[in-house]
Parts: C-alpha cells; structure tokens; sequence
C-alpha cells in the first residue's frame, strides 16, 4: 500500500491545501505514495515557521548546532534500509548507484557540516594608524570580518540526487544558523520528506526546517517571491535558474546557483594507452553512471584527430557492454530517465542529430525493455559544433563526439556553449593539461580523471550558475559578511 505524505511544516505534519499528487516509479511506471500539493497558504506557513525559528537557532551556540547535525547524520545511517529502496523507487536510479551514491552522501555531507559548524567564523585584521578626519578622531583602529547567517533560506533541488542535494545545502545552511524551507523536485520528494522527522528527532528546533512539494511550477515561484525568504539556493535547469534569479532579484534576495551543464572532455593527442583509457572511463560514465542525467557529465568528447576513431572504437565497446534494464538487478548498469517527459526529450534530441547529419554510431533506438522510462547508452559522432546536441544540455546517456586539430580548436569548441560547469583534459604530459585548464571558461576542471574532491568549490562559469558550495565554501555561501570596527 501507498503512503500519503503531508508537507512538513513547524515540526509536524501539515494537510495539503491542493491535495496530492502521484510520485511514479521511472522502471515500473507504478505508483511509489503521494506527494502533497502546495496552496500559497502552504507556502506562507512554511516561511513563516522558518523566520518564527531563526532568532532562536542563528544565536544557538555552535557546539549545539554541531551536535544536531551529528545526530542527524547518526540516523540517517540508522534509517538508511529503509530510505534506500525510497530513493531507488523514486529516482529510477539503479541499486548500485542508490546504495552508494544517493543515501551515503548525504549522511556525508549532515557529518561533514557539524565540523563546519565549528570553524572559525571571524577573520581578525590587522590594526592601523588612521588619522583624524571631520567623521571620527584619528587613532589605532581596529576591525574584524565575521560571516553571519543570512536568515531564512528557501532550497529547491533537482531530481537526480534528491536527498544528496538537499543535503548539501540544508546541511551547511543550518551549520551557519540559517533556517531553511525546501522545495525538493516534483518527481522524487517523498526521501526529502522524510528527513523532517529525523531532523526534529536530531534536536532541530521545529520550524528551523521545512519541506513544501508541489507538481508544478507555482509551490516553487510562491516560495521564490515571498518576502520573508532572505536567500534562494537552487540547483536545476538553466532555464528555470534565470526565472528565479529574475524574480529573487527584485527583492535583492541573495542566491547560490548551481545549473545545466555541457562538460568537455579533450583528449589530447599525446595520450597513451593509459590515459585513453582513462578517458574512455569517464566519458562512458555518461552511459552507465544514473544514466547520464547528471551535470556534471562529460557528455563531448573532442579528440585529437589522430586518436578520433580510436576512442570512437573504445566507446562504442563500452556503450554495447552495458546491460539496461531492472534497476534493483544488481547486473544493470542503466536504468530508465527519470519520466516519460525525459525520455522523449532525449530521443528528440537524438532524432535531431541524425537528421542534421550526424553518424549515430550505437544506440539511438528505444530499448525494448518495458515498462519504463529508458533510453539506451547512444553516441553520436561527426557532429557539428554548433548543432544542437553538440550545445544542448540533454540529461541522458548521450554523448556526443567531436575531433579537433590543435588545442586553439579544442578550446574553442568547448567553450562554445552557454555552459561552463565541468570540463576534462586527459593527456600525457599533466602540466600541459593544466595549461590548457586555464583557457577553459569552466567552474571545474579534471585533469586525467573524473574523481571529485569534496572540499573543492564547485560552480560553474556563464550560465552554469552563480556562486559555489562545497567544503568550507559551503559555509561561505550561506553567510553574509559582517565588518566589526573598534579603537584598538
């Protein structure tokens, strides 16, 4: 039997002003429970228990904060076998990937921000001699920068890591004395839900964090406007970023963007064995990691001539090994998008190259598995820089292959997207590679590898978003400076 949630509001569970809504399974087409359906009246509860609690947890002492979110951390381990197969119903992500990839991370980042919790907050400057002027008499002055909360944040997160970016962004928000209202994606906000509970069970004072959901557009641009939100942090498509960043805008609303991305991987033409297989890795986890619905993925691949139709071989090779099929199979590698909708975005995608005249070289057909949502592990070569795949952010196991001749071509074709939020250089000679990281209009750059670190910032350049998070930068992020001034 389904379970019926209700939006968490004030500590407790609240009645949906607009009833409920189906959250659908993306393998089985089933329905995983009913998500609750925001009304404004929602919404405006939601923010108002969050500002009713910030006076009270923004001056909490951080020992107490550091021990909510440990404890936090402490139970979500606890519940995880009951939240993995959620996420995994939810998310259409596959076992493997549910088990290690979305619930871990997230306890990581609860445990990794009751430190942050505890970091030094003030930046002590040096004093200085400062003569007298008709403001002030002279004299030894003295000063200090110190980060403070920035009051009530609104988080609203993407669908394919649904508990893990909650996470990352309630985590450290709540670290530096923010509270927060969450608006998880429509599609999979059932695991999000359920981490109110264990917040307040953590010790979190109620209304120091809420979850509002909602199936369209309105919860969220509600949520965005309102006045009693001090800061929107947003992780989603491009499109729906300049939305919120228009409407937050006019109320100066503070705001941390993470969106699309179209990342590069260049493979030199020094690379050897060793580092092309590297780079056939990580460009092949666009097939077999979530089913490419991630951003960061390298979904180009520019290659040096001489090495094209190599890693074209190589790729195909991977593409065909990988079985798709029943996520909760611990043998699949790929399993479905994460909705129809998606689904069919993709294919039109694909269609489009094809018709442009591009060389789909494996894939490009649905795949015969039903029921769900999939689309099979395609790669698309001798496309044109500027078609649209070679542009577009598509969100599935599609990637698309370009070659070039020298590294100004490969420069010029990376950086000609919209996009800047995670490029690849593989090759040889590692310095070189770093060099050539530098002429990348993009937030990240891996060098020979697709491993992350995850203490670094992490945003990107032009429509890749605004701002960072990550290690201590989270903290950053959801803090406003303050400068102290005083006679030494």
């Amino acid at each position: 039997m389904t379970k019926t949630y209700a939006h968490w509001i004030g500590g407790s569970w609240r009645v949906p002003g607009n009833g409920h809504y189906p959250v659908i399974n993306p393998a089985t087409e089933d329905t995983v429970g009913h998500a609750p359906e925001a009304d404004p009246a929602d919404v405006d509860a939601a923010v108002r228990a969050a500002r009713a609690a910030y006076d009270g947890w923004s001056r909490t002492a951080p020992r107490e904060r550091a021990a909510v979110l440990d404890r936090a951390a402490d139970l979500l381990a606890e519940h995880a076998p009951d939240l993995v197969p959620l996420v995994q119903a939810e998310t259409g992500a596959t076992l493997r990937v549910t088990s290690s990839l979305q619930v871990p991370p997230a306890i990581d980042r609860f445990r990794r921000y009751a430190r942050g919790a505890l970091e030094p907050d003030t930046v002590p400057l040096a004093p200085l001699p400062v003569a007298a002027t008709p403001l002030a008499p002279g004299g030894l002055i003295g000063a200090a920068a110190v980060r403070r909360p920035i009051g009530v944040v609104c988080c609203i997160t993407s669908y394919n890591f649904p508990l893990t970016n909650l996470a990352g962004k309630v985590a450290p928000a709540l670290a530096m004395g923010n509270t927060v209202v969450a608006k998880p994606a429509p599609q999979d906000p059932l695991c999000c839900l359920e981490l109110g509970p264990l917040l307040k069970e953590a010790g979190l004072p109620d209304g120091a964090f809420n979850v509002v959901t909602g199936s369209r557009a309105a919860a969220g641009e509600a949520l965005v406007a309102h006045p009693g939100v001090d800061m929107v942090s947003f992780t989603g498509s491009t499109a729906v970023g300049k939305k919120i960043a228009e409407s937050a805008g006019r109320s100066m609303k503070r705001t941390l963007m993470e969106l699309g991305g179209k990342g590069a991987a260049i493979v030199l033409g020094d690379a050897d064995e060793r580092v092309i297989a590297s780079a056939v890795g990580a460009v092949g986890s666009t097939f077999s990691f979530h089913s490419g619905q991630i951003c960061t993925a390298p979904t180009r691949v520019l290659v040096h001539r001489s090495l094209y139709e190599k890693v074209i071989a190589a790729l195909t090779h991977y593409a065909e090994s990988l079985k798709i099929g029943d996520p909760v199979d611990n043998s699949t590698v790929v399993g479905p998008l994460i909705s129809a909708a998606q689904r069919d975005r993709v294919e039109a995608y694909v269609s489009g190259a094809r018709e442009q005249g591009a060389r789909i070289v494996v894939g490009g057909e649905r795949p015969a598995h039903k029921p769900g949502f999939y689309v099979a592990p395609t790669l698309i070569a001798d496309a044109d820089p500027a078609m649209t795949v070679a542009r577009e952010e598509l969100f599935g196991p599609v990637v698309v292959a370009l070659p070039f001749d020298d590294e100004d071509e490969a420069v010029r074709i990376a950086d000609a997207t919209p996009y800047g939020l995670y490029d690849y250089v593989f090759g040889a000679d590692a310095g070189r590679a770093w060099t050539l990281a530098a002429r990348l209009r993009s937030g990240n750059v891996g060098i020979n590898t697709a491993q992350r670190h995850p203490e670094t910032p992490f945003g990107g350049f032009k429509e890749s978003g605004v701002g960072r998070d990550g290690g201590s930068f989270g903290l950053h992020a959801y803090s406003e400076l303050q400068s102290l001034v005083w006679v030494a």
